[in-house]
């Protein structure tokens, strides 16, 4: 059964291939996106900026005119401002809460009632290992991915009664054009910690989300499932 999805962040790296793997199953895509938007045959690019609430709104509103109520949220747009914490400054810090955290909170509120509604409903929160391991520099942006669980868990436990499962994925390293701009000699020490010794492809990353969002996860809630080839492995 074909289903409405929206995909925030849909224009590039892991977003893009959630996307394409969720439209290659027949679903009805959009994907949210600040700059450039995808040019790929079969999405629905929606302009939205995650930190404004008005124009989450009007995305949701412009899906749901085109496509039907979303019933598959993938809230996956994010930024980094990496930073040892006696540098940062406090715009680094409340624009990474701001774009990671804040933005989860306001896609996720936008959709809830259209799922309540269906009593049906995916929600899928992208985070981070480093949300679960911690990594020096990344204060703000571990803290946000971190937040990811707690809301992803009590928003569980809100939606369960109604149909509607609320799960958090945690890639690893995965190759795009952010970790390709990193020095040779430190994408090495961080293959040397990964058990599997390589970096994710971003479809990987998309597998276990189309999971969680099928049928067959329907049993599946609150769970926080890595996809980091064992760097976290105890977190």
């Amino acid at each position: 059964m074909a289903r409405t999805v929206l995909v925030t962040g849909g224009n590039r790296g892991i977003g893009l291939a959630v996307a394409r793997a969720f439209a290659a199953q027949g679903d009805r895509v959009a994907v949210t996106y600040r700059r450039e938007p995808p040019d790929v045959e079969g999405l629905t690019p929606v302009r939205c900026d995650v930190t404004d609430v008005e124009q989450v709104d009007a995305a949701f509103s412009e899906v749901e005119e085109k496509l039907g109520p979303v019933e598959i949220l993938v809230s996956n747009a994010g930024i980094n401002a990496d930073q040892l914490l006696l540098s940062m400054k406090e715009e680094a810090w409340t624009s990474v809460i701001d774009a990671n955290l804040n933005a989860a909170y306001r896609v996720a509120r936008r959709a809830t009632s259209k799922m309540i509604r269906a009593r049906w409903g995916r929600m899928i929160f992208v985070s981070s290992v480093v949300g679960l391991t911690g990594s020096p520099g990344q204060t703000n942006y571990a803290a946000s991915k971190a937040g990811l669980v707690g809301l992803a868990r009590s928003l569980a436990r809100e939606l369960g009664g109604r149909g509607v499962t609320v799960n958090v994925v945690a890639p690893g390293f995965v190759t795009t054009d952010m970790t390709a701009a990193l020095p040779e000699s430190r994408q090495q020490e961080i293959l040397d910690q990964i058990p599997l010794k390589r970096m994710a492809g971003p479809e990987e990353v998309a597998g276990a989300i189309t999971f969680l969002a099928s049928e067959q996860a329907g049993y599946i809630t609150g769970a926080v499932v890595p996809v980091d080839g064992g760097l976290g492995m105890g977190h």
